[in-house]
């Protein structure tokens, strides 16, 4: 494809964004497909070119209809995945440089403009001092668990961990609320299953007992395991408990474990002064990320990490053979941000954040989450006034958990309904055993009309 084909071919693909954008609305938001359709309407492979005309067509005859669509004003399901028009440029963008940022070396562009804008949200954020120098960009949550949970046993275990490998000591703590991603983790990172401590939550908010965690603390060192990390969440996906920071980091404190804290959906609050009460404690973590494609208007994958202890996590993973090495590396002038992740190639991911920020600017991207929290609070407003619903747990900035007061067939039955009306898609989860509907405000389009039309389909 020569760049003049370039050129008229990527018209016709914006346009084509463009339009589907425009006209979210008059799909379903959730596919109504059965399994296997979207295969059966496909052709063979061509043995030669056809051009992206025959392409554009099978996007409309088979990909969208079989497409759940996330930027409709009517999802409130799972959480947010803000594609802003504006994070899509930017990742075209990246995509048209075609840069592996693996090392300074290999593009100095990606490696600083990632560390200004990650140093940038320290200050905007108003996250710990101790962050600054010390964020990447993690393709999600669940990898920025991994580096959390590698980093942490490569300090607990003075650096054995990298010749030796696991003794079977090790116990990371988490809620029963915590991201099922920090389970995976300590698999992932060879520690099994039994090194997961399941802490008990409060009853009346899900967040996690520091009490109960110290008590299990004590109990494992007694015993002569070796606590390597405590997972807090700020905003738990399935009602948005956020776990007492401060008292967590104490337990911490004492018996030297790493504090991760995983703000993957709320993460974003912290750019509003009003909403930082939610972090209390966070300059006491290790670590903390936020996903900015969840809730801060840039396509997916883009996933915030910051450690206080930079050294540590790539002490944990770099491994330098002979064909990286350069002379930028060597000079200890750079950094490298293959030795920050799991894979070793990167991509440019930065200019899709820094397309968002410059787009928007700071006080758009405020006003992006205030807008959905006001929207929440006025569904919370709707529920507390009717004699059919309730909330099943505190409101979380726009996040609300609700259920029908006669029971679970109740609530799941308004729940079907909706979701097969195609105007709505909601997610449930379980709160002491109760069937909960989850109503996830976030996406970029929805206005008060689109909150307002899903609870009258629910209260139907």
């Amino acid at each position: 494809m020569k760049p003049e084909e370039f050129r008229r071919i990527g018209h016709e693909v914006v346009d084509w964004i463009a339009d589907y954008r425009a006209r979210v609305e008059e799909f379903p938001v959730r596919s109504q497909v059965e399994p296997g359709w979207v295969r059966g309407q496909l052709s063979a492979l061509p043995e030669r070119g056809e051009g992206f005309g025959p392409l554009l067509a099978d996007l409309d005859r088979v990909v969208l209809p079989g497409t759940t669509h996330w930027q409709h004003p009517g999802f409130f399901a799972y959480f947010p995945s803000n594609a802003s028009l504006p994070s899509v440029l930017g990742d075209l963008l990246s995509s048209g440089l075609g840069v592996q940022g693996m090392l300074w070396a290999t593009s100095p562009a990606a490696t600083e403009v990632e560390q200004h804008l990650m140093d940038e949200l320290v200050t905007a954020m108003d996250l710990p001092r101790s962050f600054l120098g010390g964020g990447v960009i993690q393709d999600t949550a669940s990898s920025a668990a991994l580096v959390a949970v590698l980093a942490a046993l490569h300090r607990s275990s003075g650096g054995t961990w990298r010749k030796s490998g696991v003794d079977g000591a090790e116990t990371v703590y988490v809620s029963s609320q915590t991201h099922s991603s920090l389970e995976r983790a300590a698999r992932l990172a060879g520690l099994g299953e039994r090194a997961v401590r399941a802490v008990p939550v409060s009853p009346s908010t899900l967040a996690m007992d520091a009490a109960a965690l110290a008590e299990r603390v004590r109990a494992d060192v007694a015993a002569g395991r070796r606590p390597v990390l405590v997972c807090a969440t700020v905003g738990t996906t399935g009602t948005g408990a956020v776990d007492p920071l401060r008292e967590i980091a104490d337990v911490c404190a004492e018996h030297g474990i790493w504090l991760h804290v995983d703000a993957a959906w709320a993460g974003p609050a912290a750019l509003c002064p009003e909403f930082r009460d939610l972090f209390d404690g966070l300059e006491r973590a290790d670590s903390f990320t936020a996903n900015a494609h969840k809730w801060m208007l840039t396509a997916f994958d883009l996933s915030l990490f910051w450690t206080a202890h930079p050294g540590v996590l790539v002490d944990a993973l770099a491994i330098l053979p002979e064909y990286l090495r350069n002379t930028a590396t060597e000079s200890g002038a750079v950094v490298d941000y293959r030795d920050w992740q799991i894979p070793l190639g990167r991509r440019f991911r930065a200019l899709k954040l820094w397309s968002v920020l410059r787009w928007y600017g700071l006080e758009g991207v405020r006003a992006h989450l205030r807008g959905h929290v006001e929207l929440a609070a006025l569904l919370e407003s709707w529920v507390g006034a009717s004699e059919d619903w309730e909330l099943v747990t505190p409101r979380t900035l726009s996040l609300v958990t609700i259920a029908r007061r006669d029971g679970d067939d109740a609530t799941r039955a308004a729940m079907d309904r909706v979701n097969g009306s195609g105007r709505a898609f909601v997610t449930h989860t379980a709160v002491d055993g109760r069937f909960a509907i989850r109503v996830a405000i976030g996406a970029e389009a929805t206005r008060e009309e689109h909150v307002r039309a899903l609870w009258e389909a629910l209260d139907a």
